[in-house]
């Protein structure tokens, strides 16, 4: 009940058809007062779930300084985040980043309405490889990213990797406003290390853990981040690391 109280104070009257649509199943489009077109959601997978996140207890409704132009979406699912951001910083380039197909295929759906959003099939990575993405039992919402030869079902696709500097290069980025990072414990691994072209120059960082997914990923965020100037928030299940030198 809780979502239905968030929904009706976020949406009046309309909240309560949208409880609906998502409890009962009736529609795989929905449409969200605000959003400019309707969203698309997959009838019994992680979909929900996501939309519950981004639009009912609005994870990424953070107050910031400045109005965002440069944004990454990594780990970007089926593009509620991106479709978030497109609505509320309608004039900034958005660059989203999901390594698995099926994820990959509803996204494409649900920005291209949105010309200032750019897909990328590839995984985010601190460097240049080849990875495994796999479906561990978390859903669609939590295909696992590992380096390839560490697969551990035989279902696990390969996939090219992407870095952020050289996204920024291929956008034409010289800083980043908004990072989202959420790409299910290979968080470990891209504050490992070849942060330093890209963390200092990104105003707001906004991460989702997932030490259970793989241990070690929290230890090394903190220890990227303890060697810059961040004010650290919560909103929701992310933290939100807020650049005090940009």
């Amino acid at each position: 009940m809780q979502s239905l109280y968030r929904l009706i104070k976020n949406y009046g009257i309309v909240g309560i058809f949208i409880f609906f649509k998502l409890k009962l199943r009736l529609s795989r489009s929905i449409s969200v007062p605000g959003v400019s077109h309707p969203i698309r959601l997959r009838v019994g997978t992680s979909d929900a779930p996501v939309f519950t996140q981004v639009f009912i207890d609005q994870d990424y409704s953070i107050d910031l300084p400045f109005d965002a132009r440069n944004i990454i979406d990594a780990g970007a699912n089926v593009g509620l985040a991106a479709v978030y951001f497109a609505n509320k910083y309608p004039k900034a380039t958005i660059v989203s980043i999901e390594p698995e197909k099926s994820n990959f295929n509803i996204l494409q759906k649900n920005v291209a309405p949105y010309p200032n959003v750019k897909p990328v099939m590839k995984a985010l990575s601190n460097e240049q490889e080849v990875l495994t993405v796999e479906d561990l039992g978390y859903g669609n919402w939590g295909f696992v990213t590992s380096r390839a030869g560490e697969k551990t079902t035989e279902s696990a696709i390969v996939v090219e990797t992407i870095t952020i500097p050289q996204l920024m290069r291929d956008f034409g980025f010289d800083h980043i406003d908004i990072a989202k990072i959420d790409i299910e414990g290979y968080e470990k691994e891209l504050f490992e290390s070849r942060y330093e072209e890209w963390v200092p120059k990104t105003k707001c960082l906004i991460v989702e853990l997932h030490d259970r997914m793989k241990k070690g990923t929290s230890t090394s965020l903190f220890k990227c981040i303890s060697q810059y100037n961040f004010s650290l928030t919560l909103s929701g299940e992310n933290l939100v690391f807020v650049n005090d030198d940009l």
